[in-house]
């Protein structure tokens, strides 16, 4: 979803799927897959959200260009219920399936190059060996 979302009105990629109402397309076989859509919807609702977060972390005063997404959910709501009417005075169900997008953005932590190991570390010894030196020790 990240390559797609940078830009949603970029037709010539598409994100890979599983369901089994899509067809075949050429795009996702970069992905090693056979089936793909183009979720233009999805991806304009998520940027939307990464600009607002990226707003509320320049009026929370962080420095935004260290921001990661440490955390990103996607649960389903309750479906919104409608009618549409159809022929011969029949109803159906006409239900819309939104979602709660739930994201969390921490800044990056510098990193720490890790020290070089002066002294070889020790070679655990197992429990029974240890009780066998020192009974060894005791004769």
């Amino acid at each position: 979803m990240v390559r797609y979302s940078l830009d949603p009105e970029n037709p010539t990629k598409c994100e890979r799927t599983s369901v089994n109402t899509c067809c075949c397309c050429f795009q996702a076989k970069q992905f090693g897959w056979t089936q793909g859509r183009w979720p233009k919807k999805s991806a304009e609702f998520l940027l939307h959200m990464l600009k607002n977060a990226e707003s509320n972390a320049e009026l929370k005063g962080l420095d935004v260009d260290s921001l990661v997404i440490e955390h990103i959910q996607v649960n389903k709501a309750p479906k919104m219920r409608r009618r549409t009417y159809r022929a011969h005075g029949r109803i159906n169900p006409y239900m819309s399936s939104p979602c709660h997008i739930e994201m969390i953005l921490t800044e990056k932590e510098q990193i720490v190059p890790k020290p070089e190991e002066e002294v070889a570390q020790k070679k655990k010894v197992s429990q029974k060996k240890l009780k066998k030196q020192k009974l060894m020790a005791r004769e």
